[in-house]
């Protein structure tokens, strides 16, 4: 990669974030290019972008890249699948782990907890609310619930805040001090797919293109593995 010296703007969704935060410098590295990164929810991202908000490339769930794409927003062709992505739980660092194997031991464990912590508008906390409806626990979760709009849950958890936090697995382990219990059972997973697009209009886009297609390199792909990621092959 040749360094120009160009500032690619970046808005991307929070489970992104550890993969970011590892991969960028080596990329400004090898491109010369400086990158600078907004997170947010999938859906808070999406808001912005149709309230007028801009960038170079965008990193959200596949559905929204389609969508945007659809409505002219970003490049047709530009979509890069990076990295699936599924919902877990998490405690306090020592705390112990309560078994979430089967659908009983789920419900268990979270009537048992004093506190659980998920997002209003991310898509695990749009998701988690659906799964406590069909569990039929959806009052009793709600009355001891901590629902900020956004950002990471886990970190509820360090503060003392919560007992509990339901998030993208990536996002959890984001999260110096708490620790990962598992993943939802299979019966109520979600399974989520991040992709990328560059957005139409962008006077950067030969260098955002760059910065995806670095993004599915096989360095890259060990770091997303590491940071609670499934890459995609």
């Amino acid at each position: 990669m040749q360094s120009s010296g160009i500032k690619i703007d970046v808005l991307s969704s929070n489970g992104m974030h550890p993969v970011m935060d590892e991969l960028v410098p080596e990329f400004e590295r090898l491109s010369g290019h400086t990158i600078a990164t907004t997170y947010d929810t999938a859906n808070q991202i999406l808001e912005r972008i149709r309230s007028g908000e801009t960038a170079d490339a965008l990193i959200v769930t596949a559905p929204v890249i389609d969508e945007l794409t659809g409505e002219g927003r970003l490049t047709a062709g530009s979509r890069v699948d990076l990295a699936r992505s599924l919902v877990g739980i998490a405690v306090p660092a020592g705390a112990p782990k309560p078994d979430i194997a089967s659908l009983d031991a789920l419900k268990r464990a979270l009537l048992d907890a004093k506190s659980i912590a998920y997002t209003g508008t991310g898509a695990s906390g749009v998701h988690f609310a659906k799964v406590i409806e069909r569990l039929g626990i959806a009052a009793q979760v709600g009355a001891k619930a901590r629902i900020p709009a956004g950002g990471l849950v886990g970190q509820l958890l360090v503060d003392g805040e919560a007992e509990m936090a339901v998030q993208q697995i990536s996002e959890l382990m984001a999260v110096p001090g708490i620790e990962l219990v598992g993943p939802l059972p299979a019966q109520v997973q979600l399974t989520t797919q991040l992709a990328a697009g560059v957005f139409a209009g962008s006077p950067h886009a030969r260098a955002a293109k760059a910065l995806l297609s670095f993004l599915t390199t096989p360095a890259a792909s060990r770091v997303f593995k590491a940071k609670g990621l499934d890459p995609v092959r």
